[in-house]
């Protein structure tokens, strides 16, 4: 028994420790996902991962948008030393506008899809210096007349907050071999694929021991949420992994999740599978009455009727017999007492009603007999009804009768249904009749509160549920215990 939970402690501690590294390889592969769409994020954020991860993506600085960075910096520093109106100061401010108006033309921004970025910083350009069109915006910003007028420090430091960051936001990406951006997260990723590989592969092992019936396939399918651990592609979907092995290692309980995931599918699809069930059926009846079954049905003898007989038993006379008896031998015995108190106090409002009674009552003792007699004709009329009764049930000659009167009955009913009046104005009938249910019950029978039908349900299910829980990584499916 030691032994056993030991063993149980030690397979939970494994348990959670692969959980917990396929949850870092989950991150590391969602922040892959995520860096190239934020990677200005990132930039800015966190520098120093751009350093290191930017070489994974392929990324390098653009060789254009540097230059023009780096041309911004010789300026800086040449009007640092020599001033704004230095010669030195103008021809660097003339290469500043052609390599602006150069940008322009050549958008190195669209190769990584960072054309917006181009856009903000040409608006931004418009707006500072109020020309329409961004060329001359550029060249007027880096013109000595423009920074003279409006202060060298304040253009400089609005190129340096609102412009330069989008130009070195800018990167080229390498091309691959196979024609598609070069990507060398499975350098990162390998690691796990073959830690997840090799464990999927003692697992399989471990499951066809236990289950010697099963094949090698059948035994990988198994544990088939850990084959996204392996995929070199749609790496998002080892979410579900993840999710599975926190279930399982207890890390996390995803029970409440995974109840109110079925109660909205149920809820979802509940209503619509009603409607469309009660009125197929609907339809379905419908449909035989148009089409006359019902008359060729009722114009047939009885013997003739295509029904199936599965015991050679009238299962309604049987059913009919069994309440009579039931009625007779066991209910109208315990009623009886009822049933006398009943008709006494009818006998008594009869005499009430006589006149000449109630000229009686005034004389002695009249009320007391009166009473009295009541009592014996109550008490004789049920005893004999109940005779009666109990006679024409034992008695084979009565129940002939009685039988003989509901085929008589049934018969003459059958006769005149199958008048062509009458069978066209009960087909009628029926059919509006129908239509009325579906338009007024199966509407408001499919709007049930489908969720306490649910809730109610799943209390039924705990209530009766005496088997204790198995583990879904080691449990054998049903169909195959058998």
């Amino acid at each position: 028994m030691i032994n056993l939970k030991t063993q149980k402690r030690r397979n939970l501690w494994f348990e959670r420790l692969m959980a917990i590294t396929a949850t870092v390889n989950l991150g590391l592969v969602l922040f892959d996902l995520s860096y190239i769409p934020w990677h200005d994020f990132y930039l800015r954020r966190f520098p120093q991962v751009t350093q290191i991860y930017d070489s994974i993506k392929g990324i390098q600085p653009h060789r254009e948008t540097n230059q023009y960075l780096q041309a911004v910096a010789a300026l800086e520093k040449q009007v640092s030393q020599t001033g704004l109106k230095s010669p030195q100061a103008k021809a660097q401010l003339a290469q500043l506008s052609n390599l602006s108006a150069e940008m322009i033309n050549s958008n190195p921004f669209a190769g990584v899809g960072k054309s917006g970025t181009l856009e903000k910083i040409k608006n931004r350009m418009r707006e500072r210096t109020g020309k329409e069109s961004a060329k001359r915006a550029f060249e007027t910003f880096w013109s000595q007349e423009y920074l003279v007028k409006h202060g060298w420090n304040q253009e400089i430091n609005f190129f340096n907050l609102k412009i330069r960051p989008g130009i070195a936001s800018n990167y080229y990406r390498k091309i691959g071999e196979n024609g598609d951006f070069l990507d060398n997260f499975w350098i990162i990723d390998l690691p796990f694929v073959v830690l997840f590989g090799i464990e999927l592969l003692g697992r399989t092992f471990y499951i066809r021991r236990q289950h010697p019936h099963l094949n090698l396939l059948e035994a990988v399918l198994w544990r088939w949420y850990d084959l996204f651990l392996l995929l070199p592609f749609w790496r998002w979907l080892r979410i579900i992994t993840v999710l599975v092995r926190l279930d399982q290692a207890r890390l996390l309980d995803f029970h409440l999740v995974q109840r109110q995931l079925n109660q909205g599918i149920v809820a979802n699809f509940a209503e619509d599978i009603t409607e469309i069930v009660v009125v197929r059926v609907i339809n379905q009846i419908q449909g035989s009455i148009g089409r006359g079954e019902l008359t060729r049905w009722l114009s047939q003898p009885e013997n003739l009727r295509p029904y199936i007989d599965i015991n050679n038993i009238n299962e309604v006379e049987a059913i009919a017999g069994l309440l009579v008896q039931t009625v007779v031998y066991q209910v109208l015995p315990k009623i009886q007492p009822e049933i006398i108190a009943i008709l006494r106090h009818n006998i008594e409002t009869v005499f009430q009603q006589i006149p000449i009674y109630r000229h009686l009552l005034t004389l002695p003792g009249v009320e007391q007999g009166q009473i009295q007699l009541s009592e014996q004709l109550a008490t004789q009329i049920t005893t004999n009804l109940y005779n009666a009764l109990f006679s024409a049930v034992k008695d084979p000659v009565a129940a002939k009768l009685s039988a003989q009167l509901v085929e008589k009955f049934s018969a003459a009913l059958g006769t005149e249904i199958q008048k062509k009046h009458v069978l066209s104005q009960l087909e009628s009938l029926l059919c509006d009749f129908l239509e009325e249910v579906k338009i007024n019950y199966v509407q408001r029978l499919s709007q049930e509160d489908i969720d306490q039908i649910i809730e109610q349900t799943r209390q039924m299910r705990t209530q009766t549920s005496v088997q204790p829980m198995v583990d879904k990584s080691t449990a054998l499916p049903e169909s195959r215990q058998k």
